[in-house]
């Protein structure tokens, strides 16, 4: 089992509920086993409704809610919102120097994000999150001349050791979720506006989803992920 206590950790997802999606039972067994997490929500979800009634504005403060609901469940140390427009995040600035400030700000031992090279179809949002969040880990937050301005902050460059990627077409890392199941599925479906099923379906679908790589570690579930050791 991975020691995990005292660890920092900088999750980085494109919109509230992704993370949980891709790697909730992994945040939730890290946060159990003493790391110290926190989640950069980088846009607003301002789009995820069919709900015509609902504003754009409306269903940003609710997507916000749930995200606060589910990161008390994930047992996170802190959540920042960055509140980009859903669908509308861009690669550059000034996206990149804000997760440059919060690596190093937060100056994690580890970074999750999610992987910006899937195949074929692909939310926008995410490949620039994936690929941004990479950028900014590697070379930006390390290097001293890249924003000096974060100098006069007191934010001193920052070099990341491992870089964990959900939803990647290309895993080598299975981590065992068996007991953290139940997290994720609960911080999940905090994310009510976003469910179209019932809790117990839910549970169906992710089981299914994530049982096709628990033997790869000798579990009945588990979340996989491409990792990046940086040196």
């Amino acid at each position: 089992m991975r020691d995990m206590k005292g660890k920092r950790v900088l999750v980085i997802t494109p919109h509230p509920d992704d993370a949980e999606s891709g790697a909730g039972g992994t945040i939730a067994k890290w946060s159990s086993l003493g790391a110290d997490i926190v989640l950069v929500v980088c846009t607003n979800g301002d789009k995820g409704t069919s709900d015509r009634s609902i504003s754009s504005e409306q269903i940003a403060e609710i997507r916000k809610e749930e995200q606060l609901q589910s990161g008390k469940l994930l047992g996170l140390t802190n959540i920042v919102f960055l509140n980009h427009p859903d669908q509308g995040i861009e690669n550059g600035e000034p996206f990149r120097e804000e997760l440059v400030r919060e690596i190093r700000k937060h100056r994690p031992d580890v970074v999750v994000t999610i992987d910006p090279e899937r195949k074929w179809i692909r939310h926008q949002d995410h490949f620039v999150t994936g690929r941004v969040a990479l950028d900014a880990v590697f070379p930006y937050a390390r290097d001293y001349l890249a924003y000096p301005e974060l100098i006069a902050e007191g934010l001193e460059p920052h070099k990341t050791l491992e870089v964990y990627l959900w939803g990647t077409d290309d895993p080598d890392v299975f981590i065992d979720i068996d007991e953290h199941f139940e997290d994720k599925l609960d911080a999940l479906y905090c994310h009510a506006s976003q469910m179209s099923t019932t809790k117990e379906q839910g549970r169906i679908r992710l089981r299914d989803r994530f049982s096709v790589y628990g033997p790869r570690v000798n579990a009945e579930v588990a979340e996989a992920f491409k990792r990046l050791e940086l040196r």
